[in-house]
Protein backbone atom coordinates (compact mmCIF):
# COMPACT_ATOMS: atom_id res chain seq x y z
CA UNK A 1 0.00 0.00 0.00
CA UNK A 2 1.56 3.37 -0.97
CA UNK A 3 2.55 5.68 1.83
CA UNK A 4 1.61 9.28 1.12
CA UNK A 5 3.65 12.12 2.59
CA UNK A 6 2.38 15.41 3.96
CA UNK A 7 3.96 18.82 4.29
CA UNK A 8 2.34 19.44 7.65
CA UNK A 9 -0.40 18.51 10.04
CA UNK A 10 -3.26 20.69 11.12
CA UNK A 11 -2.59 21.23 14.80
CA UNK A 12 -5.29 23.80 15.52
CA UNK A 13 -7.19 21.42 17.74
CA UNK A 14 -4.02 20.68 19.72
CA UNK A 15 -3.40 24.28 20.73
CA UNK A 16 -6.94 25.51 21.23
CA UNK A 17 -6.72 25.02 24.98
CA UNK A 18 -3.05 25.98 25.30
CA UNK A 19 -3.76 29.57 24.24
CA UNK A 20 -5.40 30.17 27.62
CA UNK A 21 -2.30 29.18 29.55
CA UNK A 22 1.27 30.39 29.59
CA UNK A 23 3.07 27.24 30.71
CA UNK A 24 2.72 23.70 32.00
CA UNK A 25 2.41 24.93 35.57
CA UNK A 26 -0.79 26.67 34.63
CA UNK A 27 -2.11 23.46 33.11
CA UNK A 28 -1.23 21.52 36.23
CA UNK A 29 -3.03 24.12 38.34
CA UNK A 30 -6.12 23.79 36.17
CA UNK A 31 -6.13 20.04 36.70
CA UNK A 32 -5.59 20.46 40.44
CA UNK A 33 -8.44 22.97 40.67
CA UNK A 34 -10.76 20.59 38.90
CA UNK A 35 -9.81 17.83 41.31
CA UNK A 36 -10.63 20.05 44.26
CA UNK A 37 -13.94 21.27 42.84
CA UNK A 38 -15.35 18.17 41.21
CA UNK A 39 -14.50 14.90 39.55
CA UNK A 40 -17.49 14.94 37.24
CA UNK A 41 -16.74 14.12 33.61
CA UNK A 42 -19.12 16.93 32.63
CA UNK A 43 -16.74 19.45 34.18
CA UNK A 44 -13.68 18.18 32.33
CA UNK A 45 -14.69 19.71 29.00
CA UNK A 46 -15.62 16.50 27.20
CA UNK A 47 -18.04 16.50 24.27
CA UNK A 48 -21.65 15.40 24.50
CA UNK A 49 -20.90 12.31 22.39
CA UNK A 50 -18.21 11.20 24.82
CA UNK A 51 -20.34 11.98 27.88
CA UNK A 52 -23.11 9.86 26.41
CA UNK A 53 -20.72 6.95 25.85
CA UNK A 54 -19.33 7.33 29.38
CA UNK A 55 -22.87 7.20 30.79
CA UNK A 56 -23.52 4.03 28.77
CA UNK A 57 -20.58 2.45 30.61
CA UNK A 58 -22.14 3.41 33.94
CA UNK A 59 -19.67 6.13 34.93
CA UNK A 60 -20.19 9.76 35.92
CA UNK A 61 -17.24 10.61 38.17
CA UNK A 62 -13.64 10.69 36.99
CA UNK A 63 -10.87 8.94 38.89
CA UNK A 64 -7.92 11.06 40.09
CA UNK A 65 -5.69 10.12 37.16
CA UNK A 66 -8.51 10.88 34.71
CA UNK A 67 -9.27 14.21 36.35
CA UNK A 68 -5.62 15.22 36.05
CA UNK A 69 -4.78 13.72 32.65
CA UNK A 70 -7.82 14.73 30.60
CA UNK A 71 -7.37 18.54 30.79
CA UNK A 72 -3.64 18.23 30.13
CA UNK A 73 -4.10 16.02 27.08
CA UNK A 74 -6.88 18.23 25.75
CA UNK A 75 -4.42 21.12 26.01
CA UNK A 76 -2.24 19.39 23.45
CA UNK A 77 1.04 19.10 25.34
CA UNK A 78 3.08 15.99 26.05
CA UNK A 79 2.25 14.09 29.23
CA UNK A 80 4.19 11.70 31.45
CA UNK A 81 1.72 9.87 33.68
CA UNK A 82 2.23 7.34 36.43
CA UNK A 83 -0.60 5.61 38.25
CA UNK A 84 -1.05 2.24 39.88
CA UNK A 85 -2.98 -0.35 37.92
CA UNK A 86 -6.76 -0.34 38.13
CA UNK A 87 -7.05 3.46 38.43
CA UNK A 88 -8.73 4.05 35.07
CA UNK A 89 -5.70 5.40 33.22
CA UNK A 90 -6.81 3.82 29.94
CA UNK A 91 -9.86 6.07 29.84
CA UNK A 92 -7.57 8.85 31.02
CA UNK A 93 -5.90 8.98 27.62
CA UNK A 94 -8.61 7.42 25.44
CA UNK A 95 -11.26 10.06 26.14
CA UNK A 96 -9.18 13.19 25.41
CA UNK A 97 -7.54 11.47 22.43
CA UNK A 98 -10.97 10.89 20.90
CA UNK A 99 -12.05 14.46 21.59
CA UNK A 100 -8.89 15.90 20.04
CA UNK A 101 -9.60 13.89 16.90
CA UNK A 102 -13.20 15.05 16.98
CA UNK A 103 -12.19 18.70 17.18
CA UNK A 104 -9.44 18.44 14.58
CA UNK A 105 -9.73 19.35 10.94
CA UNK A 106 -12.13 16.95 9.17
CA UNK A 107 -10.47 14.46 6.84
CA UNK A 108 -11.75 13.76 3.37
CA UNK A 109 -11.76 10.36 1.74
CA UNK A 110 -10.46 7.15 3.23
CA UNK A 111 -9.45 7.36 6.93
CA UNK A 112 -5.73 7.52 7.73
CA UNK A 113 -4.02 6.55 10.97
CA UNK A 114 -4.17 9.65 13.16
CA UNK A 115 -3.56 8.06 16.56
CA UNK A 116 -1.19 5.22 17.44
CA UNK A 117 -1.30 3.45 20.80
CA UNK A 118 1.57 1.05 21.53
CA UNK A 119 1.18 -1.60 24.25
CA UNK A 120 3.30 -4.58 25.31
CA UNK A 121 0.90 -7.55 25.17
CA UNK A 122 -1.97 -8.92 23.11
CA UNK A 123 -4.35 -8.91 26.06
CA UNK A 124 -3.68 -5.26 26.83
CA UNK A 125 -4.01 -4.36 23.15
CA UNK A 126 -7.46 -5.95 23.02
CA UNK A 127 -8.51 -4.22 26.24
CA UNK A 128 -7.38 -0.77 25.10
CA UNK A 129 -9.00 -1.11 21.67
CA UNK A 130 -12.26 -2.10 23.35
CA UNK A 131 -12.04 1.06 25.44
CA UNK A 132 -11.50 3.13 22.30
CA UNK A 133 -14.46 1.44 20.65
CA UNK A 134 -16.74 1.79 23.68
CA UNK A 135 -16.02 5.47 24.28
CA UNK A 136 -15.94 6.34 20.60
CA UNK A 137 -19.21 4.61 19.72
CA UNK A 138 -20.97 7.91 18.91
CA UNK A 139 -18.04 9.34 16.94
CA UNK A 140 -17.25 8.70 13.26
CA UNK A 141 -13.89 7.06 13.87
CA UNK A 142 -12.68 3.56 13.13
CA UNK A 143 -10.19 1.66 15.26
CA UNK A 144 -8.45 -1.67 15.13
CA UNK A 145 -6.07 -3.83 17.12
CA UNK A 146 -2.82 -5.23 15.73
CA UNK A 147 -0.86 -8.02 17.43
CA UNK A 148 0.93 -11.24 16.57
CA UNK A 149 -0.12 -14.82 17.11
CA UNK A 150 -2.96 -14.47 14.59
CA UNK A 151 -3.24 -14.38 10.80
CA UNK A 152 -1.92 -11.08 9.47
CA UNK A 153 -4.15 -10.98 6.36
CA UNK A 154 -7.39 -9.78 8.05
CA UNK A 155 -5.36 -6.96 9.60
CA UNK A 156 -4.00 -5.99 6.18
CA UNK A 157 -7.51 -5.96 4.74
CA UNK A 158 -8.78 -3.65 7.46
CA UNK A 159 -5.81 -1.32 7.13
CA UNK A 160 -6.41 -1.00 3.39
CA UNK A 161 -10.01 -0.02 4.08
CA UNK A 162 -8.77 2.83 6.27
CA UNK A 163 -8.61 3.29 10.03
CA UNK A 164 -8.24 6.31 12.32
CA UNK A 165 -6.87 4.74 15.51
CA UNK A 166 -4.50 1.79 15.77
CA UNK A 167 -3.73 -0.08 18.98
CA UNK A 168 -0.68 -2.28 18.41
CA UNK A 169 2.09 -4.34 19.91
CA UNK A 170 5.49 -3.31 18.56
CA UNK A 171 6.51 -6.55 16.85
CA UNK A 172 3.46 -7.02 14.64
CA UNK A 173 3.40 -3.29 13.88
CA UNK A 174 6.93 -3.61 12.50
CA UNK A 175 5.73 -6.52 10.34
CA UNK A 176 3.17 -4.20 8.75
CA UNK A 177 5.70 -1.42 8.36
CA UNK A 178 8.15 -3.74 6.60
CA UNK A 179 5.43 -5.04 4.29
CA UNK A 180 4.20 -1.53 3.51
CA UNK A 181 0.69 -2.28 4.73
CA UNK A 182 0.47 0.62 7.18
CA UNK A 183 1.23 4.32 6.79
CA UNK A 184 2.08 6.32 9.91
CA UNK A 185 3.12 9.68 8.47
CA UNK A 186 -0.10 11.41 9.57
CA UNK A 187 -0.11 10.29 13.19
CA UNK A 188 -1.10 13.21 15.41
CA UNK A 189 -0.96 11.46 18.78
CA UNK A 190 1.34 8.70 20.01
CA UNK A 191 0.55 6.84 23.22
CA UNK A 192 2.96 4.47 24.94
CA UNK A 193 0.88 2.52 27.47
CA UNK A 194 2.53 0.33 30.11
CA UNK A 195 5.83 1.72 28.89
CA UNK A 196 7.79 0.10 31.71
CA UNK A 197 6.55 -3.32 30.65
CA UNK A 198 7.58 -2.69 27.05
CA UNK A 199 11.09 -1.84 28.22
CA UNK A 200 11.18 -4.96 30.39
CA UNK A 201 10.24 -7.08 27.39
CA UNK A 202 13.05 -5.67 25.25
CA UNK A 203 10.94 -3.55 22.91
CA UNK A 204 13.01 -0.37 23.15
CA UNK A 205 14.67 -0.88 19.75
CA UNK A 206 11.32 -1.65 18.15
CA UNK A 207 9.83 1.50 19.66
CA UNK A 208 12.69 3.62 18.32
CA UNK A 209 12.20 2.14 14.84
CA UNK A 210 8.54 3.16 14.99
CA UNK A 211 9.42 6.67 16.18
CA UNK A 212 11.61 7.22 13.12
CA UNK A 213 8.63 7.03 10.72
CA UNK A 214 6.28 9.24 12.74
CA UNK A 215 5.81 12.97 12.06
CA UNK A 216 7.93 15.19 14.28
CA UNK A 217 4.93 17.42 14.95
CA UNK A 218 2.79 15.23 17.22
CA UNK A 219 1.56 14.86 20.77
CA UNK A 220 3.27 12.20 22.91
CA UNK A 221 1.66 10.52 25.91
CA UNK A 222 3.63 8.11 28.08
CA UNK A 223 1.73 6.10 30.67
CA UNK A 224 3.49 3.77 33.07
CA UNK A 225 2.53 1.89 36.21
CA UNK A 226 6.02 2.48 37.61
CA UNK A 227 8.61 5.23 37.14
CA UNK A 228 11.98 3.53 36.84
CA UNK A 229 15.17 5.28 35.78
CA UNK A 230 14.78 3.64 32.35
CA UNK A 231 11.32 5.20 31.99
CA UNK A 232 12.78 8.59 32.90
CA UNK A 233 15.43 8.17 30.22
CA UNK A 234 12.83 7.22 27.61
CA UNK A 235 10.68 10.19 28.61
CA UNK A 236 13.64 12.54 28.21
CA UNK A 237 14.19 11.25 24.67
CA UNK A 238 10.54 11.18 23.61
CA UNK A 239 8.66 13.93 25.40
CA UNK A 240 8.85 17.68 24.87
CA UNK A 241 8.52 19.60 28.16
CA UNK A 242 5.88 17.17 29.46
CA UNK A 243 3.40 17.77 32.21
CA UNK A 244 3.93 15.06 34.83
CA UNK A 245 1.19 13.20 36.67
CA UNK A 246 1.98 10.98 39.63
CA UNK A 247 -1.28 9.92 41.23
CA UNK A 248 0.25 7.44 43.66
CA UNK A 249 3.68 7.07 45.20
CA UNK A 250 6.16 5.40 42.88
CA UNK A 251 5.70 1.61 42.79
CA UNK A 252 2.99 1.73 45.46
CA UNK A 253 0.64 -1.23 45.76
CA UNK A 254 -3.11 -0.69 45.53
CA UNK A 255 -4.44 0.53 48.88
CA UNK A 256 -7.69 -1.43 48.53
CA UNK A 257 -5.85 -4.77 48.44
CA UNK A 258 -5.24 -6.61 51.70
CA UNK A 259 -2.00 -8.61 51.61
CA UNK A 260 -0.93 -11.68 53.54
CA UNK A 261 2.00 -14.11 53.42
CA UNK A 262 1.59 -17.80 54.27
CA UNK A 263 4.93 -19.51 55.01
CA UNK A 264 4.94 -23.06 53.64
CA UNK A 265 7.39 -25.74 52.55
CA UNK A 266 7.95 -25.79 48.79
CA UNK A 267 6.59 -29.34 48.42
CA UNK A 268 3.32 -28.44 50.19
CA UNK A 269 2.40 -25.29 48.29
CA UNK A 270 -0.14 -26.94 46.04
CA UNK A 271 -1.76 -28.68 49.02
CA UNK A 272 -2.05 -25.39 50.90
CA UNK A 273 -3.43 -23.60 47.86
CA UNK A 274 -6.16 -26.21 47.46
CA UNK A 275 -6.96 -25.91 51.17
CA UNK A 276 -7.24 -22.11 50.98
CA UNK A 277 -9.42 -22.10 47.88
CA UNK A 278 -11.73 -24.65 49.46
CA UNK A 279 -11.83 -23.23 53.00
CA UNK A 280 -12.15 -19.61 51.91
CA UNK A 281 -14.69 -20.59 49.25
CA UNK A 282 -12.99 -18.58 46.56
CA UNK A 283 -15.21 -18.86 43.52
CA UNK A 284 -12.73 -17.04 41.28
CA UNK A 285 -8.99 -16.78 41.86
CA UNK A 286 -6.04 -15.75 39.72
CA UNK A 287 -2.85 -17.66 40.57
CA UNK A 288 0.61 -16.58 39.43
CA UNK A 289 3.54 -18.90 38.80
CA UNK A 290 7.05 -18.02 37.71
CA UNK A 291 7.30 -20.28 34.65
CA UNK A 292 5.12 -21.60 31.84
CA UNK A 293 5.82 -25.21 32.72
CA UNK A 294 4.96 -24.50 36.33
CA UNK A 295 1.64 -22.98 35.27
CA UNK A 296 0.73 -26.04 33.20
CA UNK A 297 1.70 -28.43 35.97
CA UNK A 298 -0.20 -26.54 38.69
CA UNK A 299 -3.35 -26.26 36.56
CA UNK A 300 -3.37 -30.02 36.03
CA UNK A 301 -2.81 -30.66 39.75
CA UNK A 302 -5.62 -28.33 40.79
CA UNK A 303 -7.87 -29.98 38.24
CA UNK A 304 -7.12 -33.34 39.82
CA UNK A 305 -8.08 -31.81 43.19
CA UNK A 306 -11.52 -31.05 41.80
CA UNK A 307 -10.87 -27.35 41.18
CA UNK A 308 -11.50 -26.50 37.53
CA UNK A 309 -8.34 -24.69 36.46
CA UNK A 310 -6.73 -23.60 33.19
CA UNK A 311 -3.31 -22.15 32.45
CA UNK A 312 -2.50 -19.08 30.37
CA UNK A 313 0.96 -18.08 29.15
CA UNK A 314 2.95 -17.13 26.05
CA UNK A 315 3.16 -20.66 24.63
CA UNK A 316 -0.63 -20.83 24.36
CA UNK A 317 -2.20 -19.81 21.07
CA UNK A 318 -4.06 -16.53 21.00
CA UNK A 319 -7.35 -18.42 20.61
CA UNK A 320 -6.58 -20.52 23.69
CA UNK A 321 -5.63 -17.46 25.74
CA UNK A 322 -8.77 -15.60 24.72
CA UNK A 323 -10.97 -18.61 25.46
CA UNK A 324 -9.38 -19.12 28.90
CA UNK A 325 -9.93 -15.48 29.86
CA UNK A 326 -13.50 -15.48 28.58
CA UNK A 327 -14.36 -18.64 30.52
CA UNK A 328 -12.70 -17.29 33.66
CA UNK A 329 -14.56 -14.00 33.50
CA UNK A 330 -17.82 -15.87 32.90
CA UNK A 331 -17.25 -18.06 35.97
CA UNK A 332 -16.86 -21.26 33.97
CA UNK A 333 -13.30 -21.62 35.25
CA UNK A 334 -12.62 -21.31 38.98
CA UNK A 335 -8.82 -20.95 38.91
CA UNK A 336 -6.79 -19.19 36.22
CA UNK A 337 -3.09 -20.05 36.54
CA UNK A 338 -0.94 -17.48 34.80
CA UNK A 339 2.57 -16.23 34.29
CA UNK A 340 3.30 -12.52 34.33
CA UNK A 341 1.80 -12.08 30.88
CA UNK A 342 -1.48 -11.67 32.79
CA UNK A 343 -0.10 -9.16 35.28
CA UNK A 344 -1.12 -6.31 32.99
CA UNK A 345 -3.84 -5.80 30.46
CA UNK A 346 -6.35 -8.17 31.99
CA UNK A 347 -9.27 -6.30 33.52
CA UNK A 348 -11.48 -8.68 35.47
CA UNK A 349 -14.27 -6.83 37.21
CA UNK A 350 -14.50 -7.49 40.95
CA UNK A 351 -11.86 -10.22 40.98
CA UNK A 352 -11.78 -11.08 44.70
CA UNK A 353 -8.45 -12.85 45.11
CA UNK A 354 -4.97 -13.12 43.64
CA UNK A 355 -2.42 -15.71 44.75
CA UNK A 356 1.33 -15.58 44.27
CA UNK A 357 2.03 -19.30 44.14
CA UNK A 358 5.61 -18.28 43.47
CA UNK A 359 6.93 -14.80 44.16
CA UNK A 360 8.28 -12.89 41.17
CA UNK A 361 12.01 -12.33 41.05
CA UNK A 362 11.43 -8.70 40.01
CA UNK A 363 9.77 -6.83 42.86
CA UNK A 364 7.77 -4.44 40.68
CA UNK A 365 5.94 -7.41 39.18
CA UNK A 366 4.42 -8.07 42.60
CA UNK A 367 2.71 -4.68 42.43
CA UNK A 368 1.35 -5.43 38.97
CA UNK A 369 0.17 -8.91 39.94
CA UNK A 370 -1.83 -7.89 42.98
CA UNK A 371 -3.19 -4.95 41.01
CA UNK A 372 -5.48 -7.40 39.21
CA UNK A 373 -7.69 -7.31 42.32
CA UNK A 374 -9.00 -4.28 44.20
CA UNK A 375 -9.67 -2.37 40.98
CA UNK A 376 -11.81 0.74 40.53
CA UNK A 377 -12.41 1.17 44.25
CA UNK A 378 -13.34 -2.47 44.94
CA UNK A 379 -11.76 -4.40 47.79
CA UNK A 380 -9.29 -7.14 46.95
CA UNK A 381 -7.18 -9.79 48.63
CA UNK A 382 -3.65 -10.89 47.73
CA UNK A 383 -2.09 -14.07 49.10
CA UNK A 384 1.54 -15.12 48.76
CA UNK A 385 2.72 -18.68 49.45
CA UNK A 386 6.36 -18.26 50.44
CA UNK A 387 8.87 -21.05 50.96
CA UNK A 388 12.38 -20.74 52.34
CA UNK A 389 13.81 -20.33 48.82
CA UNK A 390 11.90 -17.05 48.33
CA UNK A 391 12.82 -15.12 51.45
CA UNK A 392 15.12 -12.83 49.47
CA UNK A 393 12.33 -12.09 46.98
CA UNK A 394 9.97 -11.30 49.86
CA UNK A 395 12.51 -8.98 51.47
CA UNK A 396 12.95 -7.14 48.16
CA UNK A 397 9.18 -6.75 47.78
CA UNK A 398 8.76 -5.41 51.31
CA UNK A 399 11.63 -3.01 50.72
CA UNK A 400 9.88 -1.74 47.58
CA UNK A 401 6.57 -1.36 49.41
CA UNK A 402 8.30 0.18 52.43
CA UNK A 403 6.26 -2.01 54.74
CA UNK A 404 6.10 -5.50 56.17
CA UNK A 405 3.40 -7.82 54.85
CA UNK A 406 1.33 -9.61 57.49
CA UNK A 407 2.35 -13.23 57.96
CA UNK A 408 0.04 -16.05 59.07
CA UNK A 409 0.79 -19.72 59.58
CA UNK A 410 -1.98 -22.14 58.64
CA UNK A 411 -2.27 -24.88 61.27
CA UNK A 412 -0.95 -28.14 59.88
CA UNK A 413 1.32 -26.34 57.40
CA UNK A 414 4.08 -25.22 59.74
CA UNK A 415 7.46 -24.86 58.06
CA UNK A 416 9.96 -27.69 58.58
CA UNK A 417 13.07 -26.00 60.05
CA UNK A 418 15.33 -28.77 58.74
CA UNK A 419 14.70 -27.85 55.08
CA UNK A 420 17.52 -25.88 53.49
CA UNK A 421 16.99 -23.20 50.82
CA UNK A 422 17.53 -24.00 47.15
CA UNK A 423 17.97 -21.52 44.29
CA UNK A 424 14.58 -20.83 42.67
CA UNK A 425 14.26 -22.66 39.36
CA UNK A 426 14.75 -20.55 36.28
CA UNK A 427 12.97 -21.06 33.01
CA UNK A 428 15.74 -21.33 30.44
CA UNK A 429 13.63 -21.56 27.30
CA UNK A 430 10.87 -19.63 25.69
CA UNK A 431 10.16 -15.96 25.69
CA UNK A 432 7.67 -13.34 26.66
CA UNK A 433 5.47 -13.78 23.65
CA UNK A 434 3.86 -10.42 24.16
CA UNK A 435 2.92 -10.13 20.52
CA UNK A 436 4.62 -13.02 18.76
CA UNK A 437 7.82 -11.09 18.09
CA UNK A 438 9.30 -10.25 21.46
CA UNK A 439 13.08 -10.09 21.52
CA UNK A 440 13.57 -12.16 24.64
CA UNK A 441 13.56 -15.68 23.34
CA UNK A 442 11.10 -18.33 22.38
CA UNK A 443 10.81 -20.53 19.36
CA UNK A 444 7.57 -19.29 17.87
CA UNK A 445 7.35 -18.33 14.23
CA UNK A 446 7.25 -14.71 13.27
CA UNK A 447 3.52 -14.62 12.73
CA UNK A 448 2.71 -17.69 14.77
CA UNK A 449 1.36 -18.17 18.22
CA UNK A 450 4.60 -18.86 20.06
CA UNK A 451 6.74 -16.41 21.97
CA UNK A 452 8.87 -15.78 18.90
CA UNK A 453 12.30 -14.31 18.71
CA UNK A 454 12.92 -12.03 15.81
CA UNK A 455 16.65 -12.51 15.53
CA UNK A 456 17.16 -16.08 16.56
CA UNK A 457 15.72 -19.39 17.64
CA UNK A 458 14.71 -20.67 21.04
CA UNK A 459 16.43 -20.21 24.32
CA UNK A 460 16.09 -17.65 27.02
CA UNK A 461 17.90 -14.34 27.21
CA UNK A 462 20.74 -15.91 29.14
CA UNK A 463 20.34 -19.55 28.18
CA UNK A 464 21.77 -21.41 25.21
CA UNK A 465 20.19 -21.72 21.83
CA UNK A 466 19.14 -18.09 21.42
CA UNK A 467 20.54 -16.27 18.45
CA UNK A 468 20.70 -12.51 18.76
CA UNK A 469 18.26 -10.14 20.36
CA UNK A 470 18.65 -7.27 22.76
CA UNK A 471 19.94 -7.87 26.23
CA UNK A 472 17.00 -7.67 28.64
CA UNK A 473 16.89 -6.16 32.07
CA UNK A 474 17.05 -8.31 35.18
CA UNK A 475 14.11 -10.53 34.42
CA UNK A 476 13.57 -14.15 33.53
CA UNK A 477 11.20 -15.08 30.73
CA UNK A 478 7.92 -16.06 32.34
CA UNK A 479 5.27 -16.47 29.69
Amino acid sequence: MPCLTTSGIDRTRVFQYTARFQDVIGLRQLAADKLLMSKSFKELGLSNELLRAIADQGYSQATPVQAEAIPLILAGGDVLAGAQTGTGKTAGFTLPLLQNLQEGAPRKGRPVVRALILVPTRELAAQVEKSVSDYGKYLPFTSMVIFGGVNINPQIKKLRAGVDIVVATPGRLLDHMQQGTICLDRVETLVLDEADRMLDMGFIRDIKRVLKVLPRNRQNLLFSATFSDDIRNLANELLNHPAEIQVARRNKAAEDVSQVVYPVDRVRKRELLTRLITMERWSQVLVFTRTKHGANRLAKQLDSDGLYAVAIHGNKSQAARTRALTDFKAGKVRVLVATDIAARGIDIHQLPSVVNYELPNVSEDYVHRIGRTGRAGEKGHAVSLVCIDERKFLADIENLLKRKIDTHVVPGFEVDPSIRPEPPKRNGGGGHGGDGRSRQGGGGSRNGSGGGQRNGGGGGPRGGGGGGGAKPRRRQPTH
